[in-house]
């Protein structure tokens, strides 16, 4: 698997099975984390080696250093899901307090376990940027082709 499929196949992995504020979404998070990193594991490795052997491949791999930055983004995706946990052990314990301060308390959980999420997924798409195939650098690639322009039209 290429490494922008792998980042796919996670990203879509992860909109698949939304995160709950409960003993599910917990469970889910800790899966999530577990992929990601499993993810910047392969993103890192795969920098390293094509680093120490040179090995550029085609124009449809990405460079060691592209996939140094794709890892880091990853990983900046792994810190979101782990600040997710916080919010998220709050929202799966059972509550002994009144009614209305549970649902005040609830509503805060909600958002900033949100917020992490999003951000999760913003990273995610900037790892996917990243993978984009580099672009032929000869001349011939990058040659612009001629436009053809209207020509007027004679009145008759």
């Amino acid at each position: 698997m290429e490494p922008h499929e792998a980042v796919d196949a996670i990203a879509a992995d992860l909109r698949d099975h939304q995160i709950t504020g409960d003993r599910h979404g917990l469970f889910t998070a800790s899966r999530d984390i577990e992929l990601l990193c499993a993810l910047a594991g392969r993103l890192a490795g795969d920098a390293e080696y094509l680093h120490n052997h040179d090995s550029a491949g085609g124009p449809a791999t990405p460079s060691a250093e592209n996939l140094s930055r794709t890892a880091a983004h990853v990983g900046r995706a792994i810190a979101h899901y782990a600040q997710a946990l916080a919010p998220l052990v709050s929202l799966a314990q059972p509550r002994s307090q009144a009614m209305l301060q549970k649902q005040l308390d609830a509503i805060d959980l909600h958002s900033r376990l949100r917020v992490h999420l999003d951000d999760a997924g913003r990273a995610l798409a900037e790892a996917r940027v990243c993978l984009r195939p580099r672009r032929s650098t000869t001349p011939a690639a990058n040659a612009t082709v001629p436009v053809p322009t209207p020509t007027a039209r004679r009145r008759s």
